[in-house]
C-alpha cells in the first residue's frame, strides 16, 4: 500500500520562504515524484515534478524560484520555495506515478498542505 505524508505548509509573508517534505511508503520515489498545487475555485496544476532519469519540470510561475529535490535514501522528496508570492496560495499535494504530469493520471498523492502568502 502506498502512503505520502507530507509536511511543512504554514503560513508566511511575502518574499519569505517554505520548504514541503514528502515521506513515500511502498513506493520507490527513484521514480517520478512531483508537486501540484491548488488555489480555490482554480484546477489543480502541476508546480514541479522530478522524473527518474533526474529531469526537472517546474511551471513558469515558479521558475527561479521553487526547487525540487529528493533523498532516496531517506525515500523523501522536497519543495524548496523561496520569494514566496500571494499568488503562491494554495493547498499543496505531493504526487507519485502516473507520469507526474498531469493531475488526471497521477497515481498517488499526499493529504494536502495549507501554503498562505500574505502581502
Amino acid at each position: 500500500q502506498v502512503r505520502l505524508v507530507e509536511s511543512g505548509g504554514g503560513s508566511v509573508q511575502a518574499a519569505g520562504s517554505l520548504r514541503l517534505s514528502c515521506v513515500s511508503s511502498g513506493y520507490s520515489i527513484r521514480n517520478c515524484v512531483g508537486w501540484f498545487r491548488q488555489a480555490p475555485g482554480k484546477e489543480r496544476e502541476r508546480v514541479a515534478s522530478l522524473t527518474g532519469y533526474g529531469d526537472t519540470y517546474y511551471a513558469d510561475s515558479v521558475k527561479g524560484r521553487f526547487t525540487i529535490s529528493k533523498a532516496d535514501a531517506k525515500n523523501t522528496f522536497y519543495l524548496q520555495m523561496n520569494s514566496l508570492k500571494p499568488e503562491d496560495t494554495g493547498m499543496y499535494y505531493c504526487a507519485a506515478d502516473g507520469g507526474c504530469t498531469d493531475a488526471q493520471l497521477i497515481d498517488y498523492w499526499g493529504q494536502g498542505t495549507q501554503v498562505t502568502v500574505s502581502s
